[in-house]
């Protein structure tokens, strides 16, 4: 994780609170809700603790069941929320975002690769915006994708993480949902092909 010492707060130990959302098309965004998690995008890209208890978000608002278990992410908040398929493992992590809305895909996919050393290409779209970026990148520390990443069935989509912890907490993603590399190992193991995923 780069030695990164400076924020205050465990970055494993980032729960939160969310309260229960009125439906997919309106959750209010996290750092709205008092006694919520405050993302603050300081120059470490730390997303800090800001809660007095830890209530889980109802995942029966956004999916019809768990099986195979279900990823929502949430934009507006930077946030990205796991259900094992049978309810037992709740977990809630800080992300990165797009940079922009052209940039941003919001509904439902699925996973439908795990990849334990993902390599990189950027897509015809991010070469044309920054032809300078190579034409590929193997798996390694410099990798844009970090340690895993998960595909999705939207194309060049992907959950993965970043060796660049300045990115969580921030839109700073050419589409993709990045997660701390610790992070992105935990939800790595717990997620399957054919994990449900929601983006709003």
């Amino acid at each position: 994780m780069n030695g990164d010492s400076s924020a205050p707060f465990s970055r494993r130990r980032f729960l939160g609170t969310a309260a229960v959302a009125l439906g997919a098309s309106a959750v209010p965004a996290l750092g709205q809700q008092a006694g919520t998690i405050e993302f603050e995008n300081d120059i470490a890209g730390s997303v800090r603790r800001n809660i007095s208890s830890f209530r889980a978000l109802d995942w029966r608002p956004y999916f019809d069941n768990t099986r195979g278990g279900a990823i929502l992410v949430d934009i507006t908040s930077r946030a990205l929320h796991y259900w094992s398929e049978d309810q037992s493992i709740y977990k809630l992590y800080p992300t990165s975002v797009p940079l922009s809305e052209d940039l941003t895909r919001r509904g439902r996919t699925r996973v439908t690769l795990k990849d334990p050393a993902p390599d990189w290409r950027p897509t015809p779209a991010m070469k044309q915006r920054n032809p300078e970026w190579p034409d590929y990148m193997p798996p390694g520390p410099d990798n844009p994708l970090g340690i895993r990443a998960l595909h999705l069935s939207w194309t060049y989509y992907r959950i993965h993480g970043t060796h660049d912890t300045r990115k969580i907490g921030r839109r700073s993603s050419n589409g993709c949902i990045g997660l701390y590399n610790e992070h992105i190992v935990e939800l790595f193991d717990m997620a399957k092909v054919g994990t449900q995923v929601l983006l709003i």
